[in-house]
């Protein structure tokens, strides 16, 4: 979701060519046979659980009053229905306050830790996620050795937990293309100097990782160079199904719209042998918006071959009656579009 919109939002709320030689199935051999059966359609579905980013204006701010930690009754529901990734989106000056090369918050990161431990204890993925949009203390990060550095500090944290993912930065966005390539290189490289070796990476790109101008802005030509020792990167892309695709609207623009979207990204992950996978998707609830998200989704199944998953925004126990809340019990998406799309998980 555009940061813009998450603002407002929150404040509302708070205050085909060659199939792809990239990396195999992130734990093919830990899973029970009917654990495996399930996971045919795509290697990951699941959804976003956000709280922990909420509160941007108040830094570091007060847990249970500017920001809040997802709930975890909530991913056990979730994870009932057959989800097996949560996004847990986190902000980079609460997690590590003074500076890219600083220390982290023991506190904040102490929750961090208990949110991704109750996730994989029970066999799911937790791909935590800088919500900062290439943005730290307010300015555009251009400092890609610093940057390594922070990514170095947070997966020395999780380096024995096989079942985290590290998602470089969330939305890049009005920033250079060739910037934003660098930056992902270097939260790689210092994941992986942190003996962070085993786990996936999930990379973003500019112009908010959208699908549908991953091509045409240039973002895929520069992100296509990216290199892993341990080759174990997976590229995100976000898409949502309104007008100007920011997901600010439960009206989409028509029932195929998202198949069209992301029509020449999935050329792009095939061509350049690329896994990829949708981390940010969502429907209105109502007839056209769930024609056009299930349409998208079985294309995508149609070409899991590079498409690795997908996961809904927006779980998190403060969303209220948002048109997106795919939150437990009575969440606008979670009763109105979720029974929908099941079949794809």
């Amino acid at each position: 979701m555009h940061l813009s919109s998450l603002l407002l939002v929150t404040a509302t709320l708070v205050g085909v060519f060659a199939a792809p030689s990239a990396n195999s199935d992130p734990a093919p051999n830990e899973r029970s046979a009917s654990a495996q059966k399930k996971r045919s359609t795509f290697w990951f579905a699941g959804v976003n659980e956000s709280g922990a980013e909420f509160g941007t204006g108040s830094i570091p701010g007060t847990k249970g009053t500017d920001y809040i930690w997802p709930s975890t009754s909530s991913i056990d529901t979730l994870m009932g229905k057959g989800f097996n990734i949560f996004r847990i989106p986190f902000l980079m000056e609460r997690l590590v306050p003074n500076s890219l090369t600083g220390s982290v918050n023991a506190a904040y990161l102490a929750d961090l830790q208990a949110t991704v431990k109750h996730i994989t204890d029970k066999g799911g993925y937790a791909a935590i996620c800088a919500q900062n949009f290439g943005r730290y203390r307010g300015s555009v990060i251009t400092d890609t050795s610093g940057f390594g550095t922070f990514w170095k500090t947070v997966a020395t944290q999780f380096t024995s937990n096989k079942n985290v993912i590290f998602d470089t930065n969330n939305e890049f966005h009005d920033m250079d293309n060739t910037l934003v390539a660098n930056l992902n290189q270097a939260a790689i490289n210092g994941i992986r100097a942190s003996g962070a070796t085993s786990q996936t990476i999930f990379v973003e790109g500019n112009s908010y990782t959208g699908a549908w101008t991953w091509v045409s802005s240039g973002t895929g030509t520069a992100m296509a160079g990216l290199t892993d020792p341990n080759n174990n990167v997976i590229y995100e892309m976000h898409q949502y199904l309104d007008s100007d695709g920011s997901g600010t609207s439960s009206t989409c623009v028509s029932a195929t719209i998202g198949q069209e979207r992301i029509a020449a990204a999935t050329a792009w992950c095939r061509s350049n042998k690329k896994n990829c996978i949708l981390g940010e998707t969502a429907a209105g609830s109502n007839s056209l918006c769930i024609s056009a998200i299930q349409g998208m989704l079985s294309y995508m199944k149609s070409n899991n071959d590079v498409w690795r998953g997908w996961l809904l925004w927006g779980g998190g126990p403060w969303w209220g009656s948002y048109i997106f809340s795919v939150e437990p019990p009575s969440g606008t998406q979670y009763t109105g579009v979720l029974p929908s799309i099941l079949q794809y998980i």
